[in-house]
C-alpha cells in the first residue's frame, strides 16, 4: 500500500498553526539572503549605526518660506540618501489610523475558511483578494506571509464586492484613510518636484495625476515562524511604485540595505513609513533612490503591515528620465518603458534564461515604442530630445536600445549580486 503524501497547507497561517517545528524547504531562503538576519527585536533596539531618517511634516505647508524650505530640504535629503523615511505629524488622525489597523487585524483574525471566501485566483490573473505567494517558477521559493490585496483609489476603479464585509468598519475606515493618503501623496510629489527644480505639479502629472494614479493596498500578514533565521516574510526587492506608504502593528520586521549592510527600521509611534519607488527613481534619473528592502519574521509575534502603493497607469505613460534631470555628465540611466514593461522586467529577471528572453522582448517593445512616440510628438524640441535616445531609423533604434538595455541589465544584476558579495565578506 502506497501512503499518500500530506500536502502543505496553502496558507502560511495554517502552516504556522499546525505545530511544525521546522519550516518546509520551499520557505528556506538561500544562504546569501539570510546574512544579517538575527533576533529582530534585538536588532531594532540597536542605537549604533545608521538610522532611517524621521521627517516632521508639520511645516510642509508653512507660510514662512524659511521654515517651509527647511522641511522640504529634509525630505529631499532623505529621498536622495535613503529613499525611505518615517513621516511624523503627517496630518492623518491617529484615530483613523487605529480604525484601519483594527479593521485589517479583525479580518485576519477570522478563521482561514472565512477568509477563503475572498481568495484571489492568481493563475487566471485575478490578483485582488486574499492570497499567498505562489512558487516562482525560477526559484521555487515561498515567502512567509499571507496577504489581502485590492485597488483602493480612485473610487471608480475599485471593486467593493471583493472588500471584506467583516468587520463592518473595514470599508468606511479604509476608504477614508485612502483619501487622506492620496492627499498626502500630492504634497510629497510637490516637494520632490521642487527638489528637482521642477514646477510642483510636474511629478504628479508624470505619474498619472488625479485621474490615473492608482492606489493599491496590500495588507501583509506574517505569522509566527518556528525558524525565522531561515525564512523571509518578503524577499529583498525595490518597490515598482511611485511612492509607497506603510503602517504596521508596531512589530519590527522592515530591513533596508543601506551602505552595504542591512539596517532594521525602528518602530516609531504614530508614523507612516514612506518609500520612494522605482517610478520616481526613473523619472529623477536616479537622483531619488528606490532602496532595496525586505521583511523579516520572528517566532514571538505576528506582524501585520498595511502598504499603499501609488502606481502610474500600466500602459498610458512612458517612464523615462525627465529631460531636466539629464545632462552630458548625467546621461539617462534608464531606458524608456511603460509601467507594465518595468514590472515585467523586475518580475521575470530571475535567471539568465529569463533575462535573455526579456532582453529580446524589450528590444522589440522599445522599437515599437520609439515609433509610437515619434508619431505623437507635439513640438520640435520633444522630437529632437527623443531622437537622441531612440534614433530616427528603426535599425539605429534597435542598436541604441540594445546598448541601453545592456547597461540597464548590468545595473539590475549588480543590485541582485550585492547580496552575494555581502555574504562572501561575512563568511571570510
Amino acid at each position: 500500500m502506497v501512503s499518500e503524501e500530506v500536502p502543505t497547507p496553502s496558507r502560511v497561517e495554517s502552516l504556522a498553526k499546525s505545530g511544525i517545528k521546522a519550516i518546509p524547504k520551499e520557505y528556506v531562503r538561500p544562504q546569501e539572503e539570510l546574512n544579517g538576519i538575527g533576533n529582530i527585536f534585538k536588532e531594532e533596539n540597536k542605537d549604533d549605526g545608521p538610522q532611517v531618517p524621521m521627517i516632521d511634516l508639520t511645516e510642509i505647508d508653512s507660510e514662512d518660506k524659511e521654515i517651509r524650505e527647511k522641511c522640504h530640504q529634509d525630505l529631499k535629503k532623505a529621498a536622495t540618501e535613503w529613499g525611505v523615511m518615517h513621516l511624523v505629524n503627517h496630518g492623518i488622525p491617529d484615530e483613523l489610523i487605529n480604525r484601519v489597523k483594527v479593521a485589517g487585524g479583525t479580518f485576519f483574525d477570522l478563521p482561514v475558511e472565512e477568509k477563503e471566501k475572498y481568495a484571489n485566483d492568481q493563475p487566471s490573473g485575478n490578483v485582488q483578494g486574499y492570497g499567498s505567494k505562489l512558487a516562482n517558477s525560477a526559484c521555487g521559493q515561498l515567502e512567509w506571509e499571507d496577504y489581502f490585496f485590492h485597488c483602493v483609489f480612485p473610487e471608480d476603479k475599485r471593486n467593493l464586492a471583493i472588500w471584506p464585509k467583516t468587520p463592518a468598519d473595514y470599508i468606511p475606515a479604509t476608504s477614508e484613510y485612502t483619501k487622506q493618503i492620496r492627499n498626502l501623496a500630492t504634497k510629497i510629489f510637490a516637494v520632490l518636484s521642487i527638489g528637482l527644480g521642477l514646477e510642483e505639479e510636474r511629478l504628479e502629472k508624470e505619474v498619472g495625476g488625479i485621474e490615473d494614479l492608482l492606489l493599491q493596498m496590500k495588507i501583509n500578514y506574517y505569522p509566527k515562524c518556528p525558524q525565522p533565521e531561515l525564512a523571509l516574510g518578503v524577499e529583498a526587492h525595490t518597490d515598482v511604485s511611485a511612492l509607497t506608504f506603510i503602517l504596521h502593528n508596531m512589530v519590527p520586521g522592515l530591513q533596508l540595505f543601506y551602505e552595504g549592510k542591512w539596517v532594521t527600521a525602528k518602530c516609531v509611534p504614530n508614523s507612516i513609513i514612506m518609500h520612494i519607488g522605482d517610478t520616481i527613481e526613473i523619472l529623477s534619473n536616479g537622483k531619488y533612490k528606490s532602496i532595496l528592502h525586505r521583511g523579516v519574521v520572528n517566532k514571538e509575534k505576528v506582524r501585520i503591515s498595511w502598504a499603499i502603493f501609488c502606481e502610474p497607469p500600466k500602459e498610458k505613460i512612458i517612464l523615462k528620465p525627465l529631460p531636466e534631470t539629464v545632462t552630458k555628465a548625467e546621461p539617462p540611466r534608464f531606458p524608456p518603458r511603460t509601467f507594465a514593461q518595468h514590472m515585467a522586467h523586475k518580475l521575470f529577471r530571475k535567471d539568465d534564461q529569463d533575462a535573455a528572453a526579456e532582453h529580446k522582448l524589450f528590444k522589440k517593445d522599445d522599437q515599437d515604442s520609439a515609433a509610437e512616440q515619434k508619431a505623437s510628438k507635439k513640438d520640435d524640441h520633444d522630437v529632437v530630445a527623443e531622437l537622441k535616445v531612440l534614433k530616427e531609423d528603426e535599425q539605429a533604434a534597435a542598436a541604441a536600445a540594445h546598448k541601453v538595455f545592456e547597461k540597464d541589465n548590468q545595473d539590475v544584476d549588480a543590485k541582485h549580486e550585492v547580496l552575494k558579495n555581502v555574504a562572501a565578506k561575512e563568511s571570510e
